[in-house]
C-alpha cells in the first residue's frame, strides 16, 4: 500500500481511577486476605486509534483478569456508549494480584460482583472521554530489551517440575522453558508533537505483592509513575506478555529484596527503557491501522473421577473448620470448581486478536500463556515487531506446553484456572499466525510492508 493511499490517524487517550474499597478481598489463590492498605492507585487507561475504515479502543487495567462473561458484557456496554463495534474494544489486565478478588480461585473467597458492577460504569466514563478527546495525531513504536521476568518452573531428576524451588539442589535438571526480554513501546501524538499517550509491553508476573492484603498497581504503576514525571500526565498503557510459567525472581540468582524494593527496581527498569526508546521513535500520521479475530474453540480437560473425590474431601475438611491452606486448598478446589463450571459441556472459547499498526502486530489472547508460545508466534509472524498480549478479552487460565502437563504440579495438572486442553496453546499459535498473515499479505500473497 501506497503512504499516499493510507487513511489518517485519530488518536485519542484517558484514564480513569479504579480504585476498590479498603476491607474487601484481595486477589489470591491460597492465601485470602482483606485490603488493609492502598499502597498506590489502581488505574484503567484508554487509547483510540482510527481512520475511516477502522476504529479501535485498546484498554488496560489494573487488574488481575476479568472472567470472560464479565468482559462480554462489558464490551457490548461500552460499544454502545462510543459507536464501536464491540468486538473492536479490547480491554486487557495487568494480572496484578494487588487488586479486588475478580477470579475464582480460592474456596473462601467471593468474586467482587459489586465492583465489577463499578468497573463497568468506570470503563464506560474512560470510553466516552477517550473518544471525546480524539483528533489527528501521529504514532510511533520502538522495540528493545529489559529482562524483567525468569522462567519459573523447575525440572527434577525424577522428571517432575515445579513452579519455584532451590536451583542448587543436585536433583536440579534445569529450567523447563524460556524467558522473553522483549519490551516494546508505542507513542501517540497529536500532529504538533504533542505527546498524547503510551503504552509499553513486557513479558513477568505482576505479583511482588501477592497475599500481602494490599491494593497496589505493582511496577505498572511505579513505571507509569516515572513517565509521567518525565513526559507529563498523559495515560499509559502496560500490556504483560506471555507469562504463565515467568516471574520477577531468577530461580538461578536470586536477589534479596523486599516487595517494595522489587517494586522500585523493576518500575525504574521498565521505564528506563520506555524512555530510551521514546528519545529515538519516528511517527506516522497515516500508519496502516487494521484488526482481525477469531474466536477459538477448544476441549477442556477434566479432573480425574478419583482425584474429585479426594478434592471434595478436602473441601469438607475445610468447610468443617479444619485450617487448610495454601496449595493444598489451591488444587482440591481449582478441580471440585472446574468440574462444577465445565463438566456437562467440556468447551471453552478463546477470542484470538491482532491488530496491526504499522509494522507492528498486537497479538492478544485471554491466557496465562507459557512463554514457549509467545516467542513461537514471533518467530511465525510477518510483522516488523510482534508482541503477545495475555489476560485480553477475558480469562482462559493457564496455558502450559507439552513438557509443563507432562510434569505436573501447578498449572500442569487439570484445575479450573488450567482447563484448556493439551495443545491448546499449540492451536493459539495457530491462530495467530492465521490472523497476522492476512493482515500483512497484499491481495497477491505478498507480504505488505510498511
Amino acid at each position: 500500500m501506497l503512504a499516499d493511499d493510507r487513511q489518517a490517524l485519530q488518536v485519542g487517550a484517558a484514564s480513569v481511577v479504579i480504585n476498590n474499597r479498603l476491607g474487601n478481598w484481595v486477589q489470591g489463590a491460597g492465601v485470602p486476605k482483606k485490603a488493609i492498605q492502598q499502597r498506590d492507585d489502581l488505574e484503567a487507561n484508554g487509547l483510540y486509534l482510527a481512520n475511516d475504515k477502522t476504529k479501535l479502543l485498546l484498554v488496560s487495567c489494573d487488574l488481575v483478569g476479568l472472567n470472560s462473561q464479565h468482559v462480554a458484557a462489558i464490551r457490548e456496554t461500552l460499544g454502545t456508549a462510543t459507536n464501536i463495534p464491540a468486538r473492536n474494544i479490547i480491554v486487557t489486565c495487568t494480572h496484578t494480584h494487588g487488586g479486588p478478588s475478580l477470579i475464582k480461585t480460592n474456596y473462601l473467597m467471593p468474586i467482587d460482583l459489586e465492583y465489577v458492577s463499578r468497573l463497568q460504569k468506570w470503563l464506560v466514563d474512560l470510553a466516552k472521554q477517550t473518544i471525546a478527546s480524539a483528533r489527528p495525531g501521529k504514532i510511533g513504536w520502538g522495540q528493545g530489551v529489559a529482562h524483567i521476568g525468569f522462567n519459573r518452573r523447575l525440572c527434577w531428576a525424577d522428571g517432575t517440575h515445579s513452579m519455584y524451588g532451590n536451583a542448587g539442589r543436585a536433583d536440579f535438571a534445569g529450567l523447563e522453558g524460556p524467558d522473553d526480554p522483549q519490551h516494546l513501546a508505542i507513542f501517540a501524538t497529536d500532529l504538533q508533537g504533542k505527546l498524547i499517550a503510551l503504552m509499553h509491553h513486557n513479558t513477568t508476573h505482576v505479583a511482588s505483592f501477592y497475599a500481602a492484603g494490599i491494593y497496589t498497581s505493582e511496577f505498572p504503576g511505579e513505571a507509569r509513575k516515572i513517565l509521567r514525571s518525565e513526559l507529563g500526565n498523559i495515560p499509559v498503557l502496560f500490556f504483560s506478555g506471555a507469562q504463565g510459567d515467568i516471574a520477577i525472581p531468577n530461580n538461578l540468582n536470586r536477589q534479596k529484596e523486599t516487595r517494595d524494593e522489587q517494586v522500585v527496581r523493576i518500575g525504574r527498569i521498565v521505564a528506563a527503557e520506555t524512555l530510551r526508546l521514546y528519545r529515538d521513535v519516528k511517527y506516522h500520521s497515516r500508519p496502516t491501522l487494521s484488526h482481525a479475530y477469531e474466536d477459538l474453540k477448544l476441549a477442556v480437560r477434566l479432573p480425574a473421577s478419583d482425584r474429585l473425590v479426594e478434592a471434595r474431601k478436602t473441601l469438607e475438611k475445610i468447610d468443617a473448620g479444619e485450617n487448610i491452606r495454601g496449595m493444598e486448598m489451591i488444587m482440591a478446589f481449582g478441580a471440585v470448581h472446574l468440574q462444577k463450571v465445565y463438566g456437562e459441556n467440556p468447551v471453552d472459547v478463546l477470542p484470538i486478536h491482532v491488530v496491526r499498526i504499522g509494522d507492528v502486530a498486537l497479538v492478544t489472547e485471554p491466557c496465562e500463556l507459557y512463554c514457549q508460545f509467545g516467542l513461537d508466534i514471533k518467530h511465525r509472524s510477518a510483522a516488523g515487531i510482534t508482541a503477545v498480549i495475555g489476560l485480553a478479552d477475558g480469562y482462559g487460565g493457564y496455558c502450559p506446553t507439552i513438557y509443563g502437563i507432562l510434569g505436573g504440579g501447578y498449572s500442569g495438572q487439570p484445575i479450573y484456572w488450567t482447563r484448556l486442553e493439551q495443545n491448546a496453546g499449540y492451536k493459539i499459535v495457530e491462530s495467530a499466525g492465521r490472523l497476522i498473515n492476512s493482515l500483512w499479505r497484499d491481495d497477491n500473497g505478498k507480504i505488505a510492508d510498511e
